[in-house]
C-alpha cells in the first residue's frame, strides 16, 4: 500500500509544504482533545509508521522521537476541558487540529486531514484541506501526526496522575472504563474532568 498517495497528489496539484493532521482525545470523560501536524519529506520512510491507534504503547514512544527527528516541521496543539464544554467536542476538535496546522515551522499550503469532519458550529479548518476517512492508515503524514497526538496528550494524563492521584489517569488516560466510572463515583469530577461529558452519573 502506498501511504504516499495523498501527499503526491497534492504536490502534483501544485502545493508545496503538505501536511497531515490528526487529533486524540475526542472520547475520554477528561483531560484536552489534542491534534497534531505533521511535515514529512516526500517519501521519507520512517519504519512501523501506522495509524497510531494499531500500534503498541511501546512502538508508539518509540516512534515519537523519530518522527520529530525526519520532519521538516511538526507542532502540537491542545484545547483543554472548559472548552470543550464552553463549545463541543467537535468545534474543539477543529480549531485544535487548525492550532497545530498554524503552529508549523514551514506553512502548510495544503492539509490532509484524518476523517470526514472539516467544521464544527464555532470552529473550521481554514487550510486549503482534503478529508480522508480512515487518513492515519492511508497517509504516512497523518499517521505520523496521529503519534504525536496521542502520545503527547498521554504524557499530559500521566501528568495529571501525579496531580489527581485518586482517578488513577495512569491506568485509564481519561477514557470511561468501569474504574475511572468507580472513582468519579466516589470523588466526584476534577478540575480536568469534561462536565457535559459526565451525564451518565
Amino acid at each position: 500500500m502506498d501511504l504516499w498517495q495523498y501527499e503526491r497528489e497534492a504536490a502534483e496539484a501544485g502545493y508545496r509544504a503538505v501536511c497531515g493532521c490528526d487529533e486524540a482525545g475526542a472520547g475520554p470523560l477528561a483531560g484536552p482533545v489534542y491534534a497534531a501536524a505533521v511535515i514529512l519529506p516526500l517519501g521519507e520512510d520512517i519504519p512501523g509508521l501506522n495509524d497510531s491507534k494499531k500500534l503498541s504503547e511501546k512502538k508508539r514512544e518509540e516512534l515519537f522521537p523519530v518522527v520529530k527527528e525526519r520532519a521538516l516541521a511538526w507542532s502540537v496543539a491542545r484545547m483543554e476541558a472548559e472548552e470543550i464544554d464552553r463549545t463541543d467536542i467537535l468545534s474543539a476538535r477543529m480549531k485544535a487540529m487548525q492550532l497545530a496546522i498554524d503552529g508549523l515551522r514551514i506553512p502548510a499550503g495544503f492539509a490532509l486531514i484524518d476523517g470526514n469532519r472539516d467544521r464544527g458550529k464555532s470552529a473550521a479548518i481554514t487550510t486549503c484541506h482534503r478529508c480522508i476517512v480512515k487518513g492515519d492508515s492511508l497517509s504516512a503524514s497523518i499517521a505520523a501526526a496521529s503519534i504525536l497526538a496521542k502520545v503527547s496528550r498521554d504524557h499530559f494524563m500521566l501528568e495529571m496522575a501525579q496531580t489527581y492521584p485518586e482517578y488513577r489517569f495512569d491506568k485509564h488516560k481519561g477514557y470511561g472504563t468501569r474504574l475511572h466510572y468507580e472513582l468519579l463515583r466516589t470523588y466526584g469530577p476534577s478540575p480536568i474532568h469534561r462536565r457535559t461529558f459526565l451525564k451518565n452519573l
